[in-house]
């Protein structure tokens, strides 16, 4: 067990990137802090991992485009502490036919919120951007903060600097067992700890940590196909022909978004990526393609095909990741019904990355019972209490 004068102020399940911002805001703040993850690091088994991601400003959500204006300080104040790119800007292009509510209510946030934006009609859009082709009636705006987020290498930055600041992590050590009290007590495979207070951002994960705490939360774990499409000229979707990251709403023949990104992370190779996947066991992530997962990269080459003419229409690369997903698609950021110094962030439902610096101050105030920063109305387990499935 565990000596008193190794007491940690908090632990942090769960290295991805809300883990990691949450741990560095504490170690910053001259915490001693832990952060236990399962797999040795670096690794790709959870929702993290990969070369890119995109952020932005545009969300149909007043509180998540409030949120990004200290997103967007926070990733440059980290690149300033580190001395390492973590972001590019590219603008971010949202693409739907002129009636698509989705697309109007975007373009009403940013406007509300004085956010940089220009509208393309269909002519303009042709005209800006030759090799994207639209289908009749489509139109799209560009958020001009939009941009690219170097992932793996924010993963790596932070937990740098986490143990820079004086935290420590823990990789390679599967929690198997939490005490909930004061102190609350952390088993591993390999150690025991104790600490005043808990932070759980496990991911995928979470529930097997829960369920033993009397809380299940509504997540729904997917599997996501990451794909990479070969350009018939390479750099033609590059960012040197300041090619634009994307997000289609509604588009066919897609029920989902779809999101790309300049070609970069491969060379000659562009990531364009259905937002949606296939129910599926964290550890069965890896198993063979699904039907269902067939279909999702039919829709994906039907899009490229229309849309993305000067790609290949069949994806040279397919990688895997994992949402975890609420009902509603908004985060989960609270604390245990039941044991106030368990903090609990899950559900980002494949849109929390860019928004990671922020989520891990509001993990930081409640892990340590300081006023929270934003209104958690959005983010309260208690807007589930209907739902058969969050029950304590």
């Amino acid at each position: 067990m565990a000596a008193p004068k190794d007491l940690c102020d908090a632990i942090v399940i769960g290295a991805g990137i809300q883990g990691c911002f949450t741990a560095y805001h504490l170690a910053k703040h001259g915490k001693r802090v832990l952060l236990l993850e399962q797999f040795f690091l670096p690794h790709s088994r959870g929702s993290s991992h990969g070369q890119s991601r995109i952020i932005r400003k545009a969300y149909a959500e007043d509180f998540y485009t409030q949120m990004m204006d200290e997103c967007y300080q926070m990733w440059a104040q980290l690149e300033h502490e580190t001395g390492t790119q973590l972001h590019r800007q590219t603008g971010l292009l949202l693409l739907g036919m002129k009636e698509n509510e989705e697309l109007k209510t975007f373009q009403a946030t940013l406007s509300r919120l004085r956010v940089k934006h220009q509208y393309f009609s269909s002519e303009e859009l042709k005209q800006r951007f030759p090799n994207i082709q639209l289908a009749r009636g489509e139109v799209g705006f560009l958020d001009e903060s939009g941009g690219v987020l170097y992932a793996a290498r924010a993963l790596q930055a932070l937990q740098g600097a986490i143990r820079q600041l004086g935290g420590k992590v823990g990789d390679g050590e599967k929690v198997v067992e939490i005490k909930p009290g004061l102190p609350i007590m952390v088993k591993t495979t390999s150690n025991s700890y104790q600490a005043k207070s808990l932070v759980i951002t496990a991911g995928p994960w979470t529930n097997q940590l829960l369920f033993p705490l009397g809380i299940e939360l509504p997540l729904q774990t997917l599997r996501i196909n990451v794909c990479y499409w070969r350009e018939k000229v390479p750099g033609s979707y590059g960012v040197s022909r300041a090619f634009p990251c994307f997000l289609g709403l509604g588009l066919s023949p897609a029920p989902y978004h779809i999101y790309g990104l300049p070609s970069g992370e491969y060379p000659g190779l562009m990531k364009v990526c259905y937002h949606h996947g296939n129910n599926a066991d964290p550890e069965e992530r890896d198993c063979p393609a699904a039907f269902s997962d067939v279909q999702d990269v039919q829709i994906l080459s039907r899009f490229v095909r229309d849309h993305l003419p000067d790609l290949e229409p069949k994806p040279a690369i397919m990688e895997h990741c994992m949402y975890t997903n609420t009902p509603d698609e908004h985060f989960i950021l609270d604390r245990h019904p039941k044991y106030d110094n368990v903090v609990i962030g899950a559900g980002f439902s494949g849109h929390g990355f860019k928004l990671a610096p922020v989520v891990g101050k509001i993990l930081y105030e409640l892990s340590m019972k300081l006023t929270p920063s934003y209104d958690l109305t959005p983010f309260r387990i208690s807007r589930f209490s209907g739902l058969g499935k969050a029950h304590l």
